[in-house]
């Protein structure tokens, strides 16, 4: 009943060029409420993708001897689920929350680069259209949501879905360090007079050391993705123990030590179980 008067209110006083800006504005914004409720939108989108994945391996599981799914596809839902529900649904519904209250607890009129705000939201879509159309590529990973090498190797894992994967946790975990730059900034430079850092909010505080977090384990789980890809496009020998490399700790060799199984745990601790 309201939703009228208020259309026919916005047609009278913009003209048809505005209107259209208007109707571009969510896709363009920089607020940080808007890009907020985009997160939050976005992490409830694939929420419902990676609940469906959930269900169909649960539908799996109901019954011994159960031929519903066969294994390789099992294993590529066990995958795209757990990526997507810490990449795709954790971890924005959480830059959602920190990106519409944040702000307006320290008394700032938005996050410190608004841009870069901006460019972090939308690389979540992005990430996500990227890993999931590894479905359509040849199949989806098929090597876990922690993709150990040398699984996920080319010998072993031949498809592109782990390519895929690679690149699409690789955009995510840029857009996250963006963030995570963006909320150091914002609570260190736009806090209102009188707001010193012993009276910030709990919220601001959790999330203020969280992104200090977001900068040391991002860049070693980006750095692991790295390795990865040179191995399975360039041939590259980290993680293939029988050229040299080595898919657990040790130091092989200069350069090797920090490898696969490394910087998969270095990330998961600090950058999960935080949550």
């Amino acid at each position: 009943m309201n939703g009228a008067p208020a259309t026919a209110t916005l047609a009278m006083v913009l003209d048809p060029a505005e209107r259209g800006h208007h109707r571009l504005a969510w896709l363009s914004t920089v607020d940080h409420k808007r890009i907020a409720v985009l997160y939050l939108l976005a992490g409830l989108f694939f929420f419902v993708v990676g609940g469906t994945e959930a269900l169909f391996m649960r539908l799996q599981l109901a019954v011994p001897n159960n031929h519903f799914l066969q294994p390789n596809t099992y294993n590529q839902l066990f995958t795209m689920h757990g990526t997507t529900m810490i990449f795709l649904v954790v971890m924005p519904l959480s830059f959602g929350l920190v990106n519409y209250f944040l702000p307006l607890q320290i008394g700032a009129r938005d996050m410190a680069f608004p841009r870069l705000n901006a460019l972090g939201f939308w690389l979540v879509p992005f990430g996500g259209i990227l890993l999931h159309f590894s479905m359509l590529a040849g199949g989806a990973p098929a090597v876990g949501w922690f993709s150990y090498a040398p699984l996920s190797e080319t010998p072993y894992s031949s498809t592109l879905g782990v390519d895929y994967w690679a690149v699409a946790l690789f955009v995510l975990g840029i857009g996250s360090i963006g963030f995570a730059i963006n909320v150091i900034a914002t609570v260190i430079s736009r806090r209102a007079p009188g707001m010193t850092m012993r009276r910030l909010p709990l919220f601001t505080w959790i999330n203020f050391v969280n992104a200090f977090i977001i900068i040391l384990a991002l860049p070693v789980l980006n750095a692991g993705l790295a390795m990865l890809l040179i191995d399975r496009q360039l041939e590259g020998h980290f993680f293939l123990p029988f050229h040299g490399g080595s898919a657990v700790c040790g130091s092989t060799s200069f350069g090797r030590s920090v490898i696969r199984r490394c910087t998969s745990w270095c990330f998961r601790p600090s950058g999960l179980f935080r949550k």
